[in-house]
């Protein structure tokens, strides 16, 4: 799973939840590896690890401007106020707007577990 947007939070172990289009199919108790990027590699770049696997622990379907304020802090940035947040996601992804329906991961770092 990429943390392009969000590396030094997944390095820092800051960032327990994560707001995604798409991972429709996800499930608690997945195990995944957090990576830089996996997409739009070029010939020759590999696939860079982002410290640890991480494990889902929930996983639910939400209308992306519900995020609550405590949420913003879990995704790794406590500065910002919901509705920053919900800005920055849809500047970051397009085709998404407020009202988009989006997948949101609660993980926790596992210590020892192969991805």
């Amino acid at each position: 799973m990429s943390f392009f947007l969000t590396t030094e939070q997944i390095r820092r172990r800051e960032k327990t939840v994560t707001r995604r289009l798409g991972w429709q199919r996800a499930k608690a108790g997945e195990i995944v590896q957090p990576i830089l990027k996996g997409q739009g590699l070029k010939a020759g770049e590999r696939v860079e690890k982002i410290g640890g696997p991480i494990r889902f622990v929930k996983v639910s379907r939400e209308v992306l401007s519900s995020m609550p304020l405590e949420d913003c802090a879990r995704e790794g940035f406590p500065q910002m106020t919901p509705a920053e947040f919900v800005s920055m996601f849809v500047g970051h992804n397009s085709g998404c707007n407020r009202r988009t329906i989006v997948t949101r991961i609660e993980f926790e770092y596992v210590e020892g577990a192969e991805a």
